[in-house]
């Protein structure tokens, strides 16, 4: 039997590497015939890009999945990140073309000299189509994997046909679009970020979305269960879209700088609490907020006498929480809740005493928090999550609505609103509650053998391979 190789090529971001390593996973679990290369790079800024993808595969078999390091180049001048995150890794990943380009070559030569395995595709984060080229010019299929929704595909392709890099960026006040693949009108205000940046962000998305129709099949982190609009709106106008999750890490990236002990003191908190009592708050890896913010949040948890957990990242000022938070709040906490810097998402979420999730709207924690049964409240803050709450709450009614629309640095969010949606969120006869613990139990059924995104993983590989490796 000849022996298929796929050939991923990541962005170097904790978020898109918890998917797509997952999902390489799925694959070789699916099919004996298959093999995958892992290309590696890394940003010396965010050191566990390079750790955490080892740890992750440490278990699996080496002759099945294998990482390549990439080798090291001079990354895009620091105002670049600073201006626009989307256009700094896009013009990183670009300017790692050549390396790619000779690593494949390298792999293509060790098969021709065995003949027992031929590569049959690359898969590339959405970040990296313009690698498409490359796979035309060695004659390797390309397909993308988009490690968001299909709502966010849709946005994409609604991009691609609609504007171009000479258009004016868009405006939040200006009116909502209408996007196939969304039953609502889509307020401007609840778009990514970085279309609304005259600093590359808006030419990059449009870059990134004219590349779409290029490529032979879309990859997507969600299920047909979930999102059977936005897919149907898909499927027949572009390459083939593959529903093929949730992709979830169970174990969850680790914090680099923290113990066991500090994990197992929030379990062990968490033990002695009364099942689905606990509202989690958690803002993901760049959720941090500054004094007059974190005093909002704590009076509006006081006001709604709610047990909580939440982790509350250090802001930019430094400030230790007890200078943050208002007068009392610590002496009132001591029976009610805890605060840490850091907790394990996956974990928590899982726990029977959280009942709630006052979350940022990343699509991983979003699916994660679907696939444990527990309702969220949303307070998007940046790149692709404004659109994540409003398809939640607008478009699948599986989210409390407490803004679509924030800003980091910009807005404020008041007690009375953080109060109001806790104390809905929190409520047991919440219709939210009970419709994210139906679709939690679609998404487990989704996984397993005969499910919808089982189904869709088997169909790419016979896709891909066919039956030219038997």
């Amino acid at each position: 039997m000849k022996k298929a190789e796929l050939i991923f090529v990541p962005a170097p971001r904790i978020g898109h590497l918890v998917s797509i390593l997952e999902f390489t996973k799925r694959q070789i679990d699916s099919d004996d015939r298959l093999s995958i290369t892992i290309l590696c790079s890394k940003i010396q800024s965010l050191p566990l890009t390079d750790t955490y993808p080892k740890t992750v595969l440490a278990s699996q078999p080496r002759n099945r999945i294998q990482l390549i390091d990439l080798p090291e180049i001079d990354p895009p001048p620091l105002e670049l990140l600073k201006k626009s995150p989307q256009n700094y890794l896009r013009v990183f990943l670009e300017s790692l073309i050549p390396n790619v380009k000779a690593t494949i070559h390298t792999i293509l030569s060790s098969h021709s000299n065995s003949n027992s395995t031929r590569v049959v595709g690359l898969v590339l984060d959405f970040f990296c189509v313009s690698m498409i080229d490359l796979g035309n010019e060695l004659g390797i299929p390309s397909y993308m994997f988009q490690t968001t929704n299909a709502g966010f595909l849709d946005l994409m392709l609604y991009l691609s046909t609609d504007h171009d890099e000479t258009s004016i960026v868009f405006n939040e006040s200006d009116p909502a679009l209408s996007i196939p693949g969304f039953v609502n009108p889509v307020p401007q205000s609840v778009l990514p970020t970085a279309l609304f940046s005259n600093d590359g962000g808006y030419t990059t998305y449009i870059k990134l979305a004219k590349r779409y129709r290029d490529i032979k099949g879309i990859i997507v982190n969600s299920f047909s269960e979930l999102e059977t609009y936005a897919i149907g709106s898909i499927n027949g106008h572009v390459p083939t879209v593959y529903a093929v999750g949730p992709l979830i890490d169970f174990k969850g990236p680790p914090h680099p700088n923290l113990d066991q002990a500090h994990q197992d003191n929030i379990m062990k908190w968490l033990d002695d609490q009364s099942p689905s009592s606990v509202v989690f708050l958690c803002f993901g890896s760049l959720g941090s907020f500054g004094p007059s913010q974190v005093r909002e949040i704590a009076l509006g948890i006081q006001g709604s006498g709610c047990r909580f957990l939440w982790a509350m990242r250090m802001s930019p000022s430094k400030e230790t929480p007890q200078n943050m938070l208002p007068e009392g709040f610590l002496e009132w906490m001591k029976d009610k809740g805890m605060i840490c810097e850091w907790a394990p998402q996956v974990e928590v979420l899982d726990h029977k005493a959280i009942g709630g999730f006052v979350s940022h709207c990343g699509w991983n924690s979003i699916l994660e928090s679907l696939w444990f049964g527990v309702p969220i409240v949303t307070w998007p803050m940046y790149a692709e999550q404004h659109l994540n709450a409003f398809m939640m709450v607008k478009e699948l009614g599986l989210a409390v609505e407490l803004r679509l629309d924030y800003r980091m640095g910009v807005d404020l969010v008041m007690a009375d609103e953080i109060e109001k949606a806790v104390k809905h969120l929190m409520d047991f006869d919440c219709e939210v509650r009970k419709k994210v613990k139906e679709t939690g139990e679609m998404a487990r059924k989704a996984v397993l053998r005969g499910g919808s995104s089982f189904n869709a993983i088997g169909q790419l590989i016979e896709d891909v391979i066919g039956s030219s490796c038997c």
